[in-house]
């Protein structure tokens, strides 16, 4: 017998309902019992649902951005409003940042032990 995982059952079963989810739109869309006097309806519905879904996240979103408060500002102490708000082709270009040199002590070759 093999042996599911919960997670792998449930997964499964979400697979069945929608094969059978499918087949059953289907039959309901081009219906031979009953020809295309539910296949309007159905396709209203169907409509309906998919814009409601859509307008849904997107009010969802709307709203959860609406009530999440600003993240606090960055502040750098080395840096000046006026530094900010300076674009770089204004900046003078005779000016070159470079990093900061590091100071190294020079290594000493090792002679090897024979």
């Amino acid at each position: 017998m093999i042996s599911l995982d919960r997670d792998q059952g449930i997964g499964g079963l979400i697979f069945i309902v929608a094969i059978l989810g499918i087949i059953v739109y289907g039959l309901l869309l081009w219906n031979p019992w009953f020809g295309s006097l539910y296949t309007t309806t159905v396709l209203a519905i169907t409509a309906f649902l998919a814009v409601a879904l859509a307008l849904g996240i997107l009010g969802w979103i709307g709203w959860t951005m609406a009530r999440t408060p600003p993240p606090p500002p960055l502040e750098s102490p080395n840096l000046e409003p006026t530094d900010i708000a300076e674009p770089e082709s204004k900046a003078k270009k005779s000016e070159k940042v470079t990093a900061p040199k590091s100071k190294k002590k020079p290594q000493s070759k090792a002679k090897p032990k024979k």
